[in-house]
């Protein structure tokens, strides 16, 4: 009698387990995906100057899916290029941006860095990318 009451326990957990996951898979359907498109992924400074000090383009970029869409992270190849990106949420439809900012400053010549946009949507990792050239002197 012991074994039926354990056994009758037992499945009745494995019920209620199957019950829950099967919740929360429907409940991620209903609240969908954020989906991350960008107005541009290249942006060319053009000719900067080595001593003008730091420069910056934002990245615009609009949440096209049907959940909301985090930024994780924006990490750069270098320390010469520093993005930042918002911390809060972005709903469907709604844009923000991720700031890249490049010190040219000992770094004469043609430049091309990549920064890494991770999210929680689709896709989950863009690539955006600067370039230009530096020139020397002031």
């Amino acid at each position: 009698m012991k074994n039926f009451w354990i056994k009758t326990a037992l499945a009745a957990l494995l019920c209620l387990m199957v019950i829950s996951v099967a919740d929360a898979k429907k409940k991620k359907s209903i609240e969908g995906v954020g989906k991350i498109e960008f107005a541009e992924k290249v942006y060319d400074f053009g000719k900067i100057k080595e001593k003008g000090g730091m420069v910056s383009h934002d990245f615009t970029f609009t949440n096209v899916g049907d959940g909301n869409l985090v930024v994780l992270k924006a990490t750069a190849e270098c320390g010469c290029t520093r993005p930042s990106f918002p911390d809060a949420p972005v709903a469907p439809g709604k844009s923000n941006k991720i700031k890249v900012t490049y010190n040219p400053l000992g770094r004469p010549g043609h430049f091309e860095k990549v920064v890494t946009v991770t999210t929680t949507g689709n896709p989950r990792k863009v690539h955006l990318k600067i370039r230009g050239v530096v020139e020397e002197g002031k």
